[in-house]
């Protein structure tokens, strides 16, 4: 334990300090006595927003883009890759039925699901009972907005009452948790169709699971990534409207690079998790994937705000405006990513990248990622709070049922850590966010290669929100990605330049040939 903690006592000292580790030792036998299921969080709570820090007050209107000109085509499982924007224009007009859409969906998970490995469990009897409630509110002249009709898929670690919550982990292979996550709940409202619950790395972590490996629909000798394996496979192979996907170290960003899709990780409070698996308390997020950047704007905006029982959710105005112009913003790009990082295996794809940004009249100024901390020393904060969360699985050696996991090593590993270090490295943690809004707050977004070193690590330290977005193909038609960070609850400036960017390029209407 001394060489754990770098410290040096000697036999004096270390006589005395046997016996207040044994009265430690008799407190902690009392408190591993106490049943605490993975919902109760810790008595302190996480905060990104630093003192002084202004966050945005005004609230608008959402303004969509233009309705598009849309027909119903002869063959509906043409609609599989439509965005959502589309398909809720078919559904409005009442040109598509939230039934046909349904039926055309649940089919494609049906044929396709099996093959990319990314469905634990489809919801037909819940989903055709919201698809005929969807339709007789629209024909009634009760329709919702946007998302209504529209099926969607979980990540398998938000609950829905009456079903199986499995966290893709065998131990937890029949869980079923007595009711919705908020998450559910408001999507409920807004009015989409819940359709199936797809796969996760086990206990969020990769792309394997219970039953094997989520596949990429560009490459299926290939994993898509997690641990939002699923839904960023079923998103991008066309087996849903859109995802549900949670992001602690890069479950959101790296599956929507691997699969081609837009994720988006929004700022660290702005999305309850109630409901939802805790892995890490204080760096757990929840997020989009979806075919479009508008597409996450309007799955965002249902979503987001205060539900009364995530106490970390604060009340911050999401404003989204598809007309922004991106020459109204102000962009900054990585300086170091895309000019000395030269060895980057899509450097050619990220100066592709920047460079579309110029041509939208944009001049992004340079701008770097502080380097004074430590950033993946902090590493230690995520791995003691998913110790605490599988507390439970560790000792009583359920734990062993991971199976290809590092799991089981980092539970055990983590038991050890002092925890006057996990207090310290919490204390760097907030210098490291410091230096980080001193760097980005003159700026909307940030442009930055998606594998620039420790920017996701960072960010998701920070709590700053990323959208994700595909920026080309390789020779091999496996996509990659680009970057766009914002400042703490400034999602909508980083959509409306994402948004920019891909309605320039197009990379995002492209399908993987096996599943069309």
């Amino acid at each position: 334990a001394e060489k754990v903690a770098g410290l040096q006592f000697s036999d004096a000292e270390r006589e005395e300090m046997v016996r207040g580790l044994d009265q430690n030792l008799a407190s902690w036998e009392q408190l591993r006595t106490v049943e605490i299921n993975n919902a109760v969080s810790p008595a302190l709570r996480f905060d990104p927003v630093l003192p002084g820090v202004q966050l945005p007050t005004e609230r608008k209107k959402m303004r969509l883009s233009n309705p598009p000109k849309v027909q119903r085509p002869a063959n509906l499982e043409e609609l599989a890759f439509w965005p959502v924007r589309h398909l809720a224009e078919l559904v409005r007009s009442r040109k598509v039925s939230a039934v046909e859409l349904t039926e055309m969906y649940l089919a494609r998970l049906t044929k396709h699901g099996p093959s990319l490995q990314a469905v634990i469990t489809t919801l037909d009897d819940r989903a055709m009972k919201q698809a005929r409630q969807a339709d007789a509110d629209i024909k009634s002249g009760h329709y919702r907005g946007p998302l209504h009709g529209i099926p969607w898929g979980a990540k398998d670690l938000l609950a829905v009452r009456g079903y199986r919550t499995t966290w893709g982990a065998k131990p937890y292979e029949e869980q079923v948790i007595d009711m919705d996550a908020t998450v559910v709940q408001r999507l409920d409202q807004a009015g989409a169709v819940l359709i199936a619950k797809l796969t996760l790395g086990a206990l969020a972590q990769g792309d394997q699971w219970f039953g094997g490996q989520t596949r990429n629909p560009w490459n299926t000798e290939q994993g898509s990534s997690g641990s939002s394996a699923g839904p960023a496979a079923c998103t991008a192979g066309g087996l849903v409207g859109f995802s549900i996907g949670t992001e602690t170290r890069g479950s959101i960003v790296s599956p929507a690079t691997r699969c081609g899709v837009t994720g988006l990780r929004p700022t660290y409070g702005r999305v309850s998790r109630h409901g939802a698996m805790a892995l890490a308390w204080s760096m757990d997020k929840i997020g989009p994937i979806c075919r479009s950047v508008e597409d996450c704007a309007l799955v965002l905006d249902a979503i987001q705000g205060p539900d009364g029982q995530d106490l970390t959710v604060r009340d911050v105005p999401f404003n989204w405006d598809a007309a922004v112009k991106p020459t109204g913003l102000r962009v900054g790009y990585l300086k170091s990513a895309f000019e000395t990082e030269t060895n980057h295996p899509t450097k050619a794809f990220d100066d592709a990248a920047l460079d579309a940004i110029r041509r939208l009249g944009v001049t992004p100024l340079p701008v770097e990622l502080p380097t004074r901390y430590p950033v993946n020393a902090l590493s230690g904060i995520l791995s003691a709070e998913a110790a605490a969360a599988f507390d439970d699985i560790t000792r009583n050696q359920r734990v062993n049922l991971l199976e290809r996991s590092s799991w089981p090593t980092t539970f055990r590993t983590s038991q050890l850590i002092p925890a006057v270090d996990y207090v310290q490295a919490n204390r760097v943690r907030t210098l490291l966010m410091q230096a980080t809004h001193d760097a980005f707050k003159d700026f909307d977004a940030i442009v930055a290669p998606t594998g620039a070193a420790n920017l996701t690590a960072l960010t998701n330290l920070t709590g700053q929100p990323c959208v994700v977005v595909p920026s080309g193909f390789r020779d091999d038609g496996t996509p990659v990605s680009v970057s766009f960070i914002g400042n703490l609850f400034g999602e909508a400036g980083a959509l409306a330049l994402a948004k920019a960017y891909q309605d320039a390029t197009g990379f995002h209407t492209r399908k993987p040939p096996k599943f069309v």
